[in-house]
């Protein structure tokens, strides 16, 4: 739990919970029995590389990506050298139409986490090839901790709710000093219904700047 340790003030107290302990004995018989992404030492990779005092964006996944090489702890975020997934091409899409950053060849948003952008997935574990293998056993709970923690920051923080799983999310975030936004997923199954446009990016940095915070740089860099 180390590398979470900014966090703890804010959320340290889950660990210690029944429902965490259950959590904890679950997915460790998983990484035993079976294969389990992202490697167990990414598990908190979001919270180490953006501490609670930086976060100024939140963007909210669900499941992480559940093939090989994909999952490193940061929700639409995959290792360089692999194939960017289809929601990731979306986000590039709806950044180049918005900011005008052009479409680089990794989906390594590492960048975006280190400025503060909390990539955050709503499950923090999942089985090999099956999507939402660990759906109901505590992460929820968790991240919801987080979330509530999130909210009672008094300071801007941008939330980027993307789809209806993600917007659920918003009856927690009732703190007026945030702003949040909402749109459909970037799936290709619904980025046509207004993910496409939405202009999320420059809204966020419109607003951290009317705020006077330094705006998020969006361009991911070819490798």
């Amino acid at each position: 739990m180390g590398a979470i340790d900014e966090w703890l003030p804010a959320i340290g107290d889950e660990f210690s919970k029944d429902y965490y302990k259950q959590l904890a004995k679950f997915v460790n018989w998983e990484y035993q029995q079976h294969t389990v992404y992202p490697p167990k030492d990414e598990i908190f990779s979001a919270f180490r590389l953006t501490p609670l005092s930086k976060v100024k964006v939140v963007i909210l996944g669900q499941d992480p990506y559940h093939e090989p090489n994909q999952a490193h702890g940061l929700c639409f975020s995959v290792r360089p050298g692999t194939e960017i997934p289809p929601s990731l091409v979306n986000i590039y899409k709806e950044l180049q139409d918005d900011l005008g950053c052009y479409i680089p060849n990794n989906g390594y948003l590492v960048k975006w986490a280190e400025q503060g952008v909390l990539l955050l997935n709503t499950l923090l574990t999942v089985r090999a090839h099956v999507a939402f293998s660990h759906k109901g056993a505590g992460w929820e709970r968790f991240t919801d901790a987080v979330i509530e923690a999130l909210n009672r920051e008094n300071r801007p923080i941008v939330f980027l709710l993307w789809g209806s799983p993600a917007q659920r999310k918003a009856e927690m975030l009732n703190n007026p000093n945030h702003l949040i936004l909402k749109a459909p997923h970037p799936s290709p199954l619904s980025a046509y219904r207004g993910f496409f446009g939405c202009k999320h990016f420059s809204k966020a940095n419109r607003f951290l700047q009317e705020h006077g915070e330094t705006p998020i740089d969006w361009q991911i860099e070819n490798i």
